[in-house]
């Protein structure tokens, strides 16, 4: 495979300021609007880059799962590597591609254990698989096989019934966004980048050259 003459030429949509929200946040809940309208397969599929104690940068796909006026809520086991590198630098950037749209949307910020609360609302939402599976899988540690972590789960399964509580190693993390980043593929690789930078309580909007 030639990977040098793989091209696509993007054509499907404009990104111009006279069309912008003033908000961020409105700005992106109006693309992920429009990403559930064009059926992508994974609408609320964000990359999560974060860095360890020794500057190593990690990334991986996690869901969003919440948004407010505030933040960005995403869900996960505290003793896995991505909390354990968040308790250590709380800054985080995150990105999301919609292909069918030829969007994508970086966001940075810093990032906060989410209140109990908040936390208890939504792992009571989950389905009984997930609310299970929360106990029996030790997030980002190396076990035997996957035997075990199909016996742990059927133990917990008998041990909870359907009456699953959160753990108490398991919550959310909110982002709150300093920067947010749109993205809107052109032809001739003059893609339209929009960015908001937060300074003090105000965004600022400015054009990026691609």
């Amino acid at each position: 495979m030639d990977l040098q003459d793989v091209r696509k030429n993007y054509q499907k949509g404009v990104l111009d300021e006279s069309e912008l929200e003033q908000n961020p946040f409105l700005q992106f809940e109006k693309w992920l609007s429009e990403a559930f309208a064009h059926n992508e397969p994974e609408p609320t599929a964000m990359t999560i880059a974060t860095v360890d104690e020794n500057n190593q940068p990690h990334a991986r796909m996690v869901l969003l799962k919440e948004i407010n006026a505030q933040g960005l809520f995403f869900f996960t086991n505290y003793e896995s590597h991505k909390a354990k590198q968040l308790f250590v630098n709380k800054h985080v950037a995150l990105v999301f591609y919609w292909p069918s749209l030829e969007r994508q949307v970086r966001i940075e910020g810093i990032a906060e254990k989410a209140d109990d609360d908040t936390s208890n609302a939504y792992f009571q939402t989950r389905p009984l698989e997930s609310r299970l599976s929360a106990w029996a899988s030790p997030q980002s540690q190396m076990i035997d096989s996957r035997q075990f972590l199909e016996q742990q789960f059927n133990e917990y399964h008998k041990k909870f019934d359907d009456q699953v509580p959160k753990p108490p190693f398991w919550g959310g993390f909110q982002i709150h966004p300093t920067l947010f980043e749109f993205w809107q593929g052109r032809p001739n690789r003059l893609h339209d980048r929009i960015e908001y930078v937060k300074v003090q309580d105000e965004w600022l909007i400015h054009r990026l050259a691609p």
